[in-house]
């Protein structure tokens, strides 16, 4: 919901709950713009009252960016003028991020697919706009893929089947159990192959299962020879997270696309007009005189309206074939 003008939202307010199966990636920065006065202060929301004077954005940290506060500080300082209201960022993790929703502490939050189908489930939060990098294969999706050594046996085949098939009893890194291209893709794309029925079974295929606890984890896993393949997105086999040397140390054995990009969840008690108001905004960081704000978040160089439905659709079905709980 919209946050009255005189109420503050802080590190105490957003707690870090455990919300069931949601991905924790990043350690949660104390809010820098907002402090809430006082966790057991109930207010009549803004919108209740019928007026909309303040807006709060969260934003999620992620591995490769750095300073993000006063990134986003300037996002919000851009969408304030855009828009004729004061504009509040703070930076939290994914977790953070969807309880401010569904808590009536943040309006509008940048998530990842699977916080974005939490975020929809708990505060029926809905996505609107999605991210465009210039390495993602499919603008605003992306690959997982299988890393393997340059000098690797492992050879890609005439099916997907035939291809991992190969990682049997090999030593596999994932990126993390909640990591959606290092993890849950590649999972749901095995029990789709038909080689394991669920995500419980993976110590049985494969020789030895470790986790990098990210991107380059994982990837040095490979390099190091701890690993005979990894499970990563196909945008970390460049800075930041490897260098161009290791990146020509390794290839692709198998992917699989369709990954939906991170995107902009707006909280459903915004009313369709101030939303779409929002959303023009945002879209004015494509501009080239506003594009290096959005660039500087998180290395994405366009936003793109979406139907939330459809661009979260494959992170559902990987998930149910994987057998997790979204």
């Amino acid at each position: 919901m919209i946050v009255k003008k005189n109420i503050l939202l802080g590190a105490g307010a957003v707690a870090v709950l455990a919300l069931a199966g949601l991905a924790i990636n990043t350690v949660e920065k104390v809010p820098q713009a907002l402090a809430d006065n006082s966790a057991n202060n109930q207010v009549q929301s803004p919108i209740a009252q019928g007026r909309v004077r303040r807006l709060t954005i969260a934003f999620p940290g992620r591995g490769d960016t750095a300073d993000l506060q006063n990134k986003a500080n300037a996002v919000a300082q851009f969408l304030s003028r855009e828009l004729g209201m004061p504009v509040d960022a703070f930076v939290a993790d994914d977790t953070s991020a969807v309880e401010a929703l569904r808590a009536n502490k943040a309006d509008v939050a940048f998530l990842s697919s699977r916080p974005a189908l939490k975020a929809q489930q708990l505060a029926n939060a809905r996505l609107y706009l999605a991210e465009v990098r210039p390495n993602y294969s499919g603008r605003h999706t992306y690959r997982s893929v299988f890393v393997v050594p340059t000098n690797s046996t492992l050879k890609s085949q005439a099916t997907a089947k035939q291809t991992l098939e190969q990682l049997r009893g090999k030593k596999m890194a994932f990126t993390s159990p909640t990591s959606g291209s290092g993890f849950i893709f590649p999972v749901g794309e095995m029990v789709k192959q038909g080689l394991v029925p669920n995500r419980d079974r993976l110590n049985g295929f494969f020789g030895q299962i470790s986790y990098g606890n990210n991107y380059s984890g994982a990837l040095q896993a490979v390099l190091r020879g701890q690993a005979d393949v990894a499970a990563v997105s196909e945008y970390a086999l460049f800075p930041p997270y490897i260098t161009a040397e290791e990146a020509k140390k390794l290839r692709v054995l198998h992917g699989i696309s369709g990954v939906p990009a991170h995107g902009v969840a707006i909280d459903d008690d915004v009313p369709n007009p101030m939303r779409e108001r929002i959303i023009n905004a945002m879209l004015k960081l494509n501009q080239p005189a506003n594009n290096q704000l959005l660039k500087n978040l998180y290395n994405s160089t366009e936003l793109v309206r979406v139907n939330g439905n459809q661009h979260l659709q494959p992170m559902r079905e990987a998930l149910s074939r994987a057998g997790i709980e979204p």
